[in-house]
């Protein structure tokens, strides 16, 4: 890896700490407000640093960058989950086809021997659980569920958030929005289980 300035080092130390402390990466704007410095000059150093091999991003999205450096990332106490974007009819939902980057997580905020993914959320059909459009659903990877909890379900090969409830023939799929309708089935598969949501102000 090439040396890098004062500043750079600076900006890869924010970055890196920010990382730490909320388990996912700063903006450029968040970057910027920082260090007191324009966004086009905070974009420069990230791109610098990106140039240098110290860090990457992992996406097209917002707060997808990652540090490379183990020095600067502390690998050994974060976790490295990958985001699912909107996911296609027939492909599985952990698929190479549907990763969309990954989101770096604190490991004290995961279960010890559990596998993670995350979702972008849709619409607005869970906004009375608190859970809104655009948010990062961080799914706990599992087949079965408990009846009030959160899962991500597959239904005719469409994928969905809802509160899981077994009922004595049939599966009930209950939105936390009453414009619409539960979802009633006897065929539906679990994949996991909301255990947090990720949210940008």
């Amino acid at each position: 890896m090439k040396e890098l300035t004062h500043r750079q080092k600076e900006v890869l130390t924010f970055i890196a700490d920010f990382i730490r402390k909320n388990t996912y990466p700063p903006t450029v704007r968040e970057t910027a407000e920082h260090f007191e410095m324009s966004v086009k000059g905070a974009h420069d150093h990230i791109i610098a640093l990106r140039k240098k091999g110290y860090l990457k991003h992992t996406g097209n999205k917002p707060r997808t960058l990652g540090v490379i450096d183990s020095k600067y990332s502390d690998s050994s106490e974060v976790v490295r989950i990958p985001i699912l974007g909107s996911v296609a009819a027939g492909l599985p939902l952990l698929s190479e086809e549907n990763l969309d980057g990954s989101i770096i997580m604190h490991k004290s905020l995961v279960r010890k021997g559990k596998k993670y993914f995350a979702l972008r959320v849709k619409g607005d059909s869970m906004t009375g659980a608190g859970i809104f459009e655009g948010d990062l659903a961080i799914i706990e990877k599992q087949s079965t569920v408990k009846n009030g909890e959160i899962a991500v379900a597959v239904l005719d090969d469409a994928i969905t958030l809802k509160k899981f409830y077994k009922e004595s023939t049939r599966i009930r799929l209950q939105s936390e929005n009453p414009a619409y309708k539960p979802i009633y089935s006897q065929d539906v598969k679990i994949v996991g289980r909301l255990t947090g949501i990720i949210r940008n102000y």
